[in-house]
Parts: C-alpha cells; sequence; structure tokens
C-alpha cells in the first residue's frame, strides 16, 4: 500500500530538515507540485518563513524556452521560491531521505492566463468569463496543456506524476475573496452555470444537433428559480435533467465529455512520450461523475482507467463519500489512490484515518495520499505518524 503526502517545493528548499521530517512520517513517497495555481500557504515548520504567496499560476522550474518558442501561450515563471530550479532542489533532498518523487501538475486552472488571454477563458450562459478556467475546448488552450503536461510532469529525479484539473474546470472556485454563496447552488446548478459558450463551444453544441442559442436561453430560464430561491439546489445528474431537461442536458454532457477524454488521452500520451522510460507512473485527481468540474476532474471511470495508470480520488467525509467515488471504479485494474485531507483546521480528520483508510481498502483503495504534509499542524502530522503502521 504505497502512501504518499502531498508537497510543495517551498517547504523544502531552505529548510535542511524537511526531507527528514517528512521521511519519519512513514510514507513512501511525496507528490511534489511541479505546476501550481496561485496561493497564499502557510510554512508553520519552516526555519525562514511562515508564509508563501504565490501571487498567479506558475511553473515551479524554468521553462524551456526552445519548447515554448512560437506559443501564443506558454507557462509563467514564479519568483516566491529562492533558487532557479526549486522543484529540482526539493526533489534531490526528498529523494536523499529515501523517498521517492512524484510530480504534481495542475493544468486547466489559472487566472493570469485568463487575465492576460480573456479569449482562453469559459464564458457562461450569461456572458461571464470566468478567467481562472481556460476553455479547453479552445484549440490554443489544448495545445498549451498538453505541452504543460508534458514538461511539468517529467522533471528530473521523478517517477512518476498526477494530473490535476486535466479536463473542464467552471464556476465553483476558491477565488481571491469569494462572495458567491448568497444563493446555495447544488451540483445541477453549479454545472449549468458551468457551461461554456465561447465561440468554440457554440461551434461544439451545434455538432451534437443543439442551437447555441436556445441552448443559453434554457440555460437562463432554467437558473431563474435557482436566484429566486424556489428553485432545485439538488445535486447528482438527475437534478441537472429536472433543471435542463434531458435532451439539453444529455447533449450537453455528449459534447463536454468527448472534449474531456480527449484532452486526457492527449495529456497521458504526452507524458509517456517525454518519460523516460515506460514505469513512469501518470494518474489523474478525478471523480466518477462525468459532468463534475474543478480539480478532480469528471470522467468516465473505465475509459480514464484504460488511458492512465489510474486515479487519484476525493476521500474525506462520511462512508457514503467514499462509496460514491470508489464504488463506480470497481473491478477496474489500475491505481486507485484514496485522497485523505489530513489538515484539520482544512476539514481533514487525521485522528480517523485508520478507520477512513481501511474502509476506503475495502472499496478497492490501493494506494493512499495525504492531504497535504507542507500545511498540516504539528499534532495533524503526530496523528499521521500514529496512524500509517496500522494501513501496512
Amino acid at each position: 500500500m504505497r502512501t504518499s503526502a502531498f508537497l510543495y517545493p517551498w517547504d523544502v528548499v531552505g529548510d535542511p530538515e524537511a526531507a527528514d521530517r517528512l521521511a519519519g512520517l512513514g510514507v513512501e513517497q511525496v507528490t511534489l507540485a511541479s505546476a501550481y495555481h496561485s496561493t497564499r500557504a502557510l510554512t508553520p515548520r519552516h526555519p525562514e518563513r511562515r508564509i508563501v504567496t504565490a501571487e498567479h499560476a506558475a511553473v515551479l522550474y524554468p521553462p524551456d524556452a526552445a519548447r515554448w518558442a512560437g506559443h501564443a501561450l506558454r507557462p509563467y515563471a514564479q519568483s516566491w521560491v529562492p533558487g532557479d530550479d526549486p522543484y529540482a532542489e526539493a526533489a534531490e533532498a526528498l529523494a536523499g531521505a529515501g523517498l521517492q518523487v512524484h510530480s504534481w501538475v495542475v493544468l486547466a486552472h489559472s487566472s493570469r492566463l485568463g487575465a492576460e488571454h480573456p479569449d482562453t477563458s469559459v464564458v457562461n450562459a450569461y456572458g461571464d468569463r470566468y478567467p481562472w478556467a481556460p476553455c479547453i475546448a479552445r484549440p490554443a488552450v489544448r495545445a498549451y496543456l498538453v505541452e504543460l503536461a508534458a514538461e511539468a510532469a517529467v522533471r528530473p529525479g521523478t517517477s512518476g506524476t498526477e494530473l490535476e484539473s486535466c479536463g473542464w474546470y467552471g464556476f465553483a472556485h476558491l477565488h481571491a475573496h469569494d462572495k458567491t454563496t448568497g444563493v446555495g447552488l447544488g451540483d445541477a446548478a453549479q454545472y449549468l452555470m458551468s457551461l461554456c459558450f465561447c465561440a468554440d463551444c457554440r461551434t461544439g453544441y451545434g455538432s451534437v444537433g443543439l442551437d447555441p442559442d436556445e441552448l443559453r436561453t434554457a440555460v437562463r430560464l432554467a437558473l431563474e428559480p435557482v436566484w429566486a430561491g424556489s428553485g432545485s439546489a439538488g445535486s447528482g445528474w438527475p437534478a441537472v435533467e429536472e433543471l435542463l431537461g434531458p435532451g439539453l442536458a444529455d447533449a450537453t454532457l455528449r459534447w463536454r465529455g468527448g472534449i474531456a477524454r480527449s484532452l486526457q488521452e492527449a495529456a497521458v500520451a504526452a507524458v509517456r512520450g517525454a518519460a523516460p522510460g515506460p514505469g513512469f507512473q501518470v494518474l489523474l485527481h478525478a471523480d466518477p461523475a462525468p459532468y463534475r468540474t474543478g480539480a478532480n476532474v469528471g470522467t468516465d471511470p473505465a475509459h480514464i482507467m484504460s488511458t492512465a495508470d489510474g486515479v487519484v480520488l476525493p476521500c474525506t467525509g462520511a462512508d457514503a463519500a467514499r462509496e460514491a467515488v470508489l464504488g463506480p471504479f470497481a473491478g477496474l485494474a489500475g491505481v486507485l489512490a484514496a485522497n485523505f485531507n489530513v489538515v484539520t483546521g482544512m476539514g481533514g480528520s487525521p485522528g480517523t484515518l485508520v478507520r477512513d483508510a481501511a474502509h476506503a481498502v475495502s472499496l478497492g483503495a490501493n494506494e493512499l495520499r495525504l492531504y497535504h504534509a507542507g500545511l498540516a499542524s504539528g499534532p495533524d502530522l503526530e496523528a499521521v505518524r500514529d496512524a500509517l503502521p496500522h494501513l501496512r
């Protein structure tokens, strides 16, 4: 049962004790960010700092100028971690402590990309742009994401990767100072608010027999009761069909699902093409509900398990939540990594890790992920250290 802890390079760079401290947790692997979105993060054990402000999405290594020559879209360099290649510096230190290193690559999530290239963003039915959400139906965005996946995943000293946000992003997003909870939006309303109406998506809807103007009108009409407080805030695909109607809902999913699957196939193939050998593991952060958007992208379980080496699934919470994400993968060969939040202050429950992980294993999980060793408090890490011997 391989167990990996998520980490940022800035948790290691400048802290000579960080790698040994991580190894002392009892994990075998670290999933280390190589391309990440903007964030403000605590570094509670670093000897020199307590806060890192990553001002925009960026790569945590020097991007290859020759690779990106001629590309209109290219990754942004970081400036908040000292050194030319903080990913490589952190990876070397972690490997020196006996830990295997896999890269952690965030793809379709970049507010700076949307701000500087507005035509790359998802556009909702009201004409609002989501600068944090690149539209994966746009050819330039797709080309950028596939190239980024190949470069950011296969870094020196890395033996595998996890691709996050490798699919549709949409409305749901912890944007700076979010003020979006005044009206409760369930899965159904969020799906409608995540439908894109950029030029490429409008053409795509036409390819599955939809008139994009009629669809946009239908989406806005379906959401009116939600804004008035009298409509469905339900969850699950049946709630989407209730709001939009089964015919329209299913047609949008056909279009969006095909685009997401083709991006995932291309990204995985690009990573494998860049990898040093056939043993390089490629996993996707995923959700088995194809209509879902965000970091854990909606997937078709059979398709993604035949495309990648496996998936990382969100497993924090009640038994029913784990059953919902792991159940659809039952009987499929590949890595099923159960991802547990172990940061109490962020809703995690490290104290119940033994019980929760055992439940995930009973449902088919064969690896564990722990989010996030750099952000967790001392007591949280003690709970993890105590739990891991019981999970072997």
